[in-house]
Parts: structure tokens; C-alpha cells; sequence
């Protein structure tokens, strides 16, 4: 059992924000289209009910990765971190 690197944590995390914002994005377009179309209400808002998921978990993901960093990385590289206050309503803004 070894040790990942915390940078590979961010880099895990990234991709797996930048995959649901691109996959929120797709799902926006085919919103867009349904409703230009004329699509059944049901089919729109179930396609709104998607992108909204993929954008909350989205946020979720930024926000358990700014918690992660501040466990892991004490702020010695003169980087500004979040306070727990901060990340506390950084969350709750998503609710």
C-alpha cells in the first residue's frame, strides 16, 4: 500500500471536474435543441435535471479538493488558502 503524491490527487480531481463540466455542457446543448424543437416537456426536464446533477457534483468535486489540499498542504508556498469558513460556505452555496 503506497503513498500518493497530492499533486496526483489534484490531477485525478481536475480531470474528473473537467469530465463532468464537458459532460454538463453536452447535456445543455441537447437541452437547448429540445426545447428549439419542441421536444416533450418530460424529455427537457429530464435532460435539465442531468446537467443541473453534472454541475452540482462538479462542485462538489472543487470544493472536496480545495478541503483535501488544505489537509495536505500546510500553505508553505505562499499560496492564499481557504479557511474553513470559506470552504464551509463555498459548499453551502451549492445546496
Amino acid at each position: 500500500m503506497g503513498i500518493t503524491e497530492p499533486a496526483t490527487h489534484a490531477s485525478d480531481d481536475l480531470r474528473k471536474t473537467l469530465n463532468r463540466l464537458k459532460r454538463a455542457q453536452g447535456q445543455l446543448g441537447a437541452v437547448i435543441t429540445a426545447v428549439e424543437s419542441g421536444a416533450d416537456c418530460r424529455a427537457v426536464v429530464t435532460q435539465l435535471a442531468a446537467v443541473s446533477s453534472a454541475i452540482d457534483r462538479a462542485g462538489f468535486t472543487i470544493i472536496s479538493s480545495a478541503m483535501k489540499e488544505c489537509l495536505i498542504d500546510s500553505g508553505a508556498d505562499g499560496e492564499t488558502k481557504l479557511s474553513v469558513n470559506e470552504l464551509e460556505k463555498l459548499f453551502l452555496s451549492l445546496a
